[in-house]
């Protein structure tokens, strides 16, 4: 598959009477967008706001982050067997608004959400700090249970992102990037002499509010299988999770997966990149078995020389990533895993929950435990109280004086598994 990514870049969002996008300026009718947008029954009331880089302003708890895209050309739709139909996608064009990013909020649903910090402390560890966010805020009604709160909030930053990126059908882009990924045998064929590497992609599937869905199927539900690294920046993958901030992939990430955008920077120089492995993590241990056999299986199979194993998650998780980096490994295929770590405040602790000998070529995303006092900011976008309870927090993380102390599991995007420039050619 070929996919062309047509990247128009925001650099500023405001309020106007008009929606629109002009000279990197995405203008935005509130009324209008909350309108087109809120059709849910479980939603007392929606508003927008915006966090602009180096501002001091806080967002809190966050559920999900997306980046507009829209397809221009080629099958299907952004977000296929969720908001569009289930067409296989991941060719043609692509239209993304790069730069700015759908941030939700409002009540808790969860208890592991996040914070993003646009100026401080906090905001050297989320790269959400460094995008123009249009905050969507969402008030549940009364008594609404949590996995309709978190199906409803889900599905308002899905059509919040496509409505916003349905104004990029027809504007002209400022830069064009090209991926593709061959039919196996011709991709192996292009490359003979490189080495052939895959990626296997852990999803979180855990249940109670640890949900990924693949093609709007929960991934629980699914044995590991292939898909074209094209498919993933097209919305095939998105999050559901509400799982520890610095742990769960939001749906931004997805999109723009940073094990995949490094890949293919190598691809064709160092490396022959066939393609992505996605697999679940589950709860019972025969349904951890079944998936790292298959994960294993297809390794083989595919011929591949070395893999990269990207974990979500951490825990009961580890026992996936440790499986499977086994596995793989006594088929002959050489495995690095990316990984972060829970290695206590003081960083003595062990970092992950299994481990083995095989697992020998490691890449960390950092001690999720490490404590930071991040700074009383301005203003705060959500609900400040919420940070005394989420994962990372305790009872007396909000001070006084309005500064957090917590650990930096409680920030969006902290040690993201799968997040950007984690990974060079050396790692082979």
């Amino acid at each position: 598959m070929r996919l062309e990514i047509g990247k128009i870049f925001i650099n500023d969002i405001q309020f106007a009477d008009v929606t629109k996008i002009e000279n990197g300026v995405l203008f935005v009718n509130k009324e209008e967008m909350i309108s087109a947008i809120w059709e849910d029954e479980h939603i007392a009331s929606v508003n927008l706001d915006i966090a602009r880089p180096g501002e001091s302003v806080r967002i809190t708890p966050v559920k999900d982050v997306i980046e507009p895209r829209v397809k221009v050309e080629g099958k299907g739709g952004i977000f296929p067997g969720v908001l569009s139909k289930v067409d296989t996608v991941g060719e043609g064009r692509t239209h993304v608004l790069k730069g700015m990013a759908v941030v939700t909020t409002g009540k808790i649903v969860g208890f592991q959400e996040g914070i993003i910090d646009m100026t401080g402390l906090g905001a050297e560890y989320t790269p959400f700090s460094k995008t123009v966010n249009l905050v969507l805020i969402a008030e549940p009604k009364e008594g609404v249970k949590q996995h309709d709160h978190e199906k409803s909030v889900r599905f308002l930053g899905f059509k919040a992102a496509k409505y916003l990126g349905e104004l990029a059908k027809e504007i002209e882009v400022d830069e064009v990037v090209n991926y593709e990924t061959k039919p196996l045998l011709e991709q192996i064929a292009e490359y003979p002499e490189l080495p052939k590497v895959g990626y296997v992609y852990m999803l979180q599937t855990q249940g109670l509010l640890h949900d990924t869905y693949v093609y709007g199927v929960d991934a629980k539900q699914i044995v590991p299988t292939l898909l074209y690294p094209t498919e993933i920046m097209d919305g095939a993958i998105v999050s559901g999770n509400c799982v520890s901030a610095c742990d769960k992939n939001p749906t931004y990430v997805h999109l723009n997966n940073g094990v995949i955008e490094e890949l293919y920077a190598q691809h064709g120089k160092s490396i022959n990149f066939l393609g992505v492995i996605i697999t679940n993590e589950n709860v019972y241990l025969a349904d951890k078995e079944r998936s790292s056999n298959w994960t294993s299986k297809l390794c083989k199979y595919l011929g591949l020389d070395a893999v990269i194993v990207s974990q979500e998650g951490f825990g009961n998780p580890d026992t996936d990533l440790i499986m499977n980096c086994k596995k793989i490994e006594t088929e002959g295929v050489k495995t690095v895993i990316v990984t972060d770590e829970y290695a206590g405040r003081d960083g003595a602790s062990q970092s992950l929950a299994d481990a083995d000998a095989k697992a020998d070529a490691v890449v960390t995303g950092g001690n999720a435990n490490e404590y930071v006092v991040l700074p009383k900011l301005d203003k705060v976008i959500g609900h400040i109280e919420f940070v005394n309870i989420i994962a990372g927090g305790n009872e007396n993380s909000l001070r006084e004086d309005g500064s957090i102390e917590v650990e930096i599991q409680t920030i969006t995007g902290a040690t993201n598994e799968t997040g950007f420039g984690y990974l060079s050619a050396k790692t082979f």
